[in-house]
């Protein structure tokens, strides 16, 4: 896929993401939660975060913060879907709560990168159906999608 293609994909599903009414009625293609999971890995997500089941694989890597930020559960900031997938395409659009200022963010951004132009869009759905899997999120309608096959 084209940067610039990915780039209108990201920026239309920030905006969707931000708008209730959007959220009443909008999510991504269902994604293969064992290739969301394969993203997640690859993209040592666990360097950062930490995540319920998946300390050993954390364990492995060098962490790049103090404090871990925490996935999945009952956290304070993800509670919806368009949260959830704007967490991970916009990851400075609200900073995690009740962690260090200075390790997670920089000038009020967060130290997260953006994986936007690395991760394709195949990938970015996956994670986050892998993700959602995770989370105790408000119950919402899924957008029906005509299979491409």
């Amino acid at each position: 896929m084209k940067p610039y293609t990915f780039a209108i994909l990201i920026s239309a599903l920030s905006g969707l993401a931000g708008c209730d009414t959007a959220s009443q009625s909008f999510s991504l293609p269902t994604g293969d939660e064992a290739q969301g999971k394969a993203v997640f890995l690859k993209y040592q997500c666990l360097a950062c975060h930490s995540m319920t089941g998946f300390e050993d694989e954390a364990s492995k890597l060098t962490r790049a913060l103090d404090t871990p930020v925490v996935l999945g559960g009952e956290v304070s900031r993800i509670r919806t879907y368009p949260e959830l997938v704007t967490s991970v395409i916009n990851p400075s659009h609200r900073l995690a709560e009740g962690y260090d200022d200075q390790e997670i963010q920089v000038d009020g951004q967060s130290v997260m990168p953006s994986f936007n132009d690395v991760m394709t869009v195949t990938e970015m759905v996956n994670l986050v159906y892998f993700l959602e899997s995770h989370y105790s999120l408000e119950p919402y309608p899924r957008t029906d999608y005509i299979s491409p096959h």
